[in-house]
């Protein structure tokens, strides 16, 4: 059985995961609202890999004897300056999030929860690829500047992003 700690730590884990999917939400919204329909679709992808994300972490909840409790969220940011600005965003957003991970695995250890620890050891390395994956777009896109046939290549190439859950979930 998972402390009480550990419990209230993933389950609000598991609203920022949804929370996330929400932030994703506004920045499709953003794109499609600019016809920039190969961004949207990136996004569109990652509330899908967030909602996995918190149904994971709901599903592990659940199968240590735990309550899932969900609560309400914010508004995300609906506003931005730039397709840059909304990358920036997004890679600091995923930044916060390998922070709760890491915090959730230094509470998991502390208690030798060692289950716990096994889950939060794929969240770890998803998180990697995370901030892999944003960075990198903010690297390029601060390479391109104001070319637009540079964006709309991008763009172009983003539209064929597509969620495949993992295997080795």
């Amino acid at each position: 059985m998972l402390s009480d700690k550990l419990m209230n730590a993933i389950n609000d884990q598991i609203n920022y995961e949804l929370y996330s999917a929400n932030v994703y939400l506004a920045m499709q919204a953003y794109f499609a609202s600019n016809d920039l329909d190969g961004f949207a679709n990136f996004f569109k992808v990652q509330i899908q890999e967030e909602t996995f994300h918190a149904n994971k972490f709901f599903d592990y909840l659940s199968q240590m004897g735990g309550r899932v409790i969900i609560s309400a969220m914010p508004a995300p940011q609906s506003d931005f300056e730039s397709v840059l600005h909304v990358f920036k965003e997004a890679l600091a957003h995923e930044r916060t999030v390998t922070q709760r991970v890491y915090n959730l695995m230094d509470i998991a250890t502390e208690e030798r929860e060692h289950a716990t620890i096994s889950l939060l050891k794929w969240f770890i390395d998803e998180q990697v690829e995370e901030e892999t994956n944003f960075g990198g777009i903010v690297k390029r896109l601060e390479r391109m500047g104001e070319d637009s046939a540079a964006l709309y290549m991008l763009d172009a190439e983003l539209a064929s992003r597509v969620f495949t859950p993992p295997t080795n979930a």
